[in-house]
């Protein structure tokens, strides 16, 4: 199945007048270690930006600042919050783990607990470092029908035992159908496996291959299972907006930087949205 502009139309809705912040959905966002706190940011800002009600980021202490500075709107926790962290795990809609998270024990505790811990009316995305360290050791997935990995096509090696040249559909498939969670393949054409349907991004462009591009991309996963419909179409949605704002830059631009996108997503959003109603 070909993913085009219709499904932006399909997926997102026009804002009801009386609604609130509650009504778009609560994100519970965490990465972003003491080296690689860009990749958080950038995941909370286009998670922000593609209209999350509320939006939490847990993070390495060093980052708070920045964070604050470019995105006022999002609360922030530091890793040792603990309580709060769980009180905050309990009430969240949608939880994304991984961008900057990096490799260390730390890490690898923060991501065992929020798979034990994930309710089965949440979704969960694990991208970045999270999907090498649950590739690396043996972990299990609570709720796999509402669990996302977002993997490029190394990290989905390491998840899938695939070399990059087997990657195909049908090695890809078969190695969906053992996890059972919904894949976000990211290359120059992502491609999405959810076990019953192959979904084929038409849009994308070289001016995107820079880094934090698929850090942004999962912030608006994030931020469109927040709000909208729970289910692949939703995801969808999010993987062929990100690359349709792209293409529509790159006219102009050699390079597209990730933060331009999320910049953009209010306008397109009220585009779509407008056009659907």
């Amino acid at each position: 199945m070909n993913i085009t502009e219709d499904i932006l139309t399909e997926v997102i809705k026009k804002r009801a007048a009386d609604s609130h912040k509650g009504t778009y959905g609560r994100a519970l966002l965490l990465g972003g270690n003491r080296q690689y706190g860009g990749a958080i940011i950038m995941s909370a800002e286009s998670c922000l930006q593609s209209g999350a009600g509320l939006v939490t980021v847990v993070t390495d202490e060093k980052n708070h600042s920045a964070l604050h500075a470019r995105l006022p709107e999002a609360m922030v926790l530091n890793f040792r919050e603990i309580s709060l962290q769980k009180e905050l795990l309990a009430k969240t809609d949608v939880i994304l783990i991984g961008p900057g998270l990096g490799l260390e024990y730390e890490s690898l505790a923060l991501l065992s607990e929020i798979l034990s811990k994930q309710k089965e009316n949440q979704w969960l995305i694990i991208d970045g470092s999270a999907i090498t360290l649950f590739a690396n050791h043996t972990l299990a997935l609570n709720y796999p029908e509402h669990t996302v990995f977002t993997p490029h096509q190394m990290e989905w090696q390491r998840l899938s035992g695939l070399p990059i040249a087997k990657q195909d559909d049908a090695n890809n498939q078969i190695k969906q159908q053992a996890l059972q969670a919904t894949i976000v393949l990211k290359s120059h054409r992502t491609k999405i496996y959810d076990g019953k349907e192959i979904y084929h991004n038409t849009a994308g462009n070289p001016a995107m291959a820079t880094g934090g591009m698929g850090d942004t991309l999962a912030g608006m996963i994030a931020g469109f299972l927040a709000q909208f419909e729970k289910n692949t179409e939703t995801i969808a949605a999010a993987v062929y907006l990100h690359s349709k704002i792209a293409d529509d830059l790159a006219v102009d631009n050699y390079v597209i930087l990730p933060t331009n996108i999320s910049h953009e997503l209010p306008k397109y959003m009220k585009k779509y949205a407008t056009e659907r109603n």
